[in-house]
């Protein structure tokens, strides 16, 4: 009777098995309502571990987080290094994990977590070019470009022939097809090995793309994955390049921060915006945000940046069509610009920040007017509505976003001062921050204060 009762049970197990395998595996619905998230393993935390970031996870969830992109978690070269503990990007194995970080258990724990969470994990790949101390170096030397006296180079500026300054790397040959066969054998070797669901590519647009052709093809055979390209439109080929990739991000937070700082008009941001969208494809997503790890470190903080436009700037990245990008401590208002080269980590502390942005994920995550990728929700135009009954410059920027049931209109003041305006547009929604019903009429007139938004729903 045992014996019959395990028999009964084993296809019941083996099914079981194989719905969590399909659960790991990243999907169309999870990338259109989904928010990223940039984790700085070194400085998320005083531990600065995969172990300490792994117990936050069900934080990151609550804020709809599904996708999180580590910052680079190899090991990192000691020659040449920049800093106490070096560059994340100068990475000296690809196939190992930083032991600042923790072991490889440790990582295939939190990928395990992540996804028991329903979070997908995708790895920050640096494919141009190596530490000083890769293995390459000693065994390949012909992986790697070189100078006229035959030694090996860093990255080359190849319009003005000198360096860019990036003296703790050394820059690959991609003439070198062995060497392709190798960083495409390493990047499988990461989901054979532990399960990870894609990669973000560090300056996609300095490989040639019949490189990802080969390569994409060879890693989507293992599984479903997702790829993110640092790169946009106006690289050479930018436009062809950012289609072999499911999301891409451009500088669209440059622009955000001239509105903020009274540098740029909303006429000039909404054309800026709707070229992008114009020459994107739908199901090539682009990532909106405010900070990312190069944003934070070397330009400022959203506080310096952005100043009083920063929680309108970001419902602006969560509405407009694309996926919401949140950079390492955000959520717990990091107004710090975080050190790149040596050890450094913030104060959590729960407050507003992290209640609005985690109201946002969860309109993000269930409504699909909001939804991005192919069959995206339809986006309008409604700042043309909009009369100013004072000053010349319009101040206001409108869209409302459409699916076959749902409605998310967006109306935000982009300017320091009070905008005064009526709107050529009718109907009954609520809003989104209190849940109250606000009527929009055409014999209205409103008033808004400086960086003032509202977000309303049908």
């Amino acid at each position: 009777m045992k014996t019959i009762f395990k028999l009964f049970l084993l296809p019941l197990i083996f099914h079981n098995t194989l719905v969590l395998a399909q659960e790991s595996n990243i999907t169309k619905s999870d990338i259109a309502c989904g928010v990223i998230y940039e984790a700085n393993i070194r400085q998320y935390s005083k531990e600065g571990t995969f172990n300490a970031f792994t117990r936050d996870l069900p934080a990151l969830r609550d804020l709809g987080i599904k996708v999180i992109w580590l910052m680079p978690i190899n090991p990192i070269s000691t020659t040449k290094s920049k800093g106490p503990l070096g560059s994340y990007y100068a990475v000296s194995d690809y196939e190992k994990v930083n032991p600042e970080f923790g072991t490889e258990d440790d990582f295939r724990a939190l990928v395990e977590k992540a996804h028991e969470l329903g979070i997908y994990i995708i790895l920050d790949w640096v494919p141009g070019h190596t530490g000083w101390d890769h293995i390459w170096i000693k065994e390949h030397p012909e992986f790697y470009l070189k100078n006229d006296k035959g030694e090996i180079t860093d990255p080359i500026n190849h319009q003005t022939g000198k360096s860019w300054g990036w003296t703790d790397v050394a820059d690959l040959d991609y003439n070198n097809k062995k060497m392709q066969k190798a960083m495409t054998n390493a990047m499988k070797y990461w989901i054979d090995e532990f399960d990870i669901d894609g990669y973000r590519f560090d300056q996609a647009y300095a490989v040639p793309q019949s490189f990802f052709d080969k390569t994409f093809k060879s890693l989507r055979a293992l599984k479903p994955i997702f790829l993110l390209a640092e790169t946009d439109i106006e690289h050479p080929g930018g436009i062809e390049l950012v289609s072999k990739f499911d999301a891409s991000y451009h500088s669209g937070n440059y622009f955000l921060k001239q509105i903020a700082q009274g540098n740029m008009t909303v006429t000039e941001l909404e054309s800026h915006f709707k070229s992008v969208m114009d020459k994107h494809k739908d199901e090539n997503i682009l990532l909106n945000y405010t900070s990312t790890h190069d944003v934070n470190s070397w330009q400022g903080t959203s506080i310096e940046l952005y100043g009083d436009a920063y929680k309108m700037l970001t419902a602006f990245t969560y509405i407009f069509p694309g996926m919401p990008l949140l950079y390492t401590g955000q959520e717990y208002d990091l107004n710090k610009r975080l050190l790149f080269f040596e050890k450094d980590n913030f104060i959590k502390k729960t407050g507003q920040t992290m209640r609005f942005l985690q109201k946002l994920g969860k309109l993000k995550n269930t409504n699909d007017a909001l939804s991005a990728g192919a069959g995206r929700a339809a986006y309008q135009s409604l700042t043309g509505l909009v009369n100013m009954n004072y000053g010349k410059e319009n101040q206001i920027f409108a869209f409302k976003r459409t699916s076959l049931k749902n409605e998310v209109i967006l109306i935000a003041n982009m300017s320091k001062n009070y905008a005064q305006f009526t709107m050529n547009f009718n109907g009954r929604f609520k809003n989104f921050s209190d849940g109250k019903f606000k009527k929009l009429s055409d014999s209205y007139e409103y008033v808004m204060k400086p960086w003032e938004f509202w977000i309303l729903l049908n």
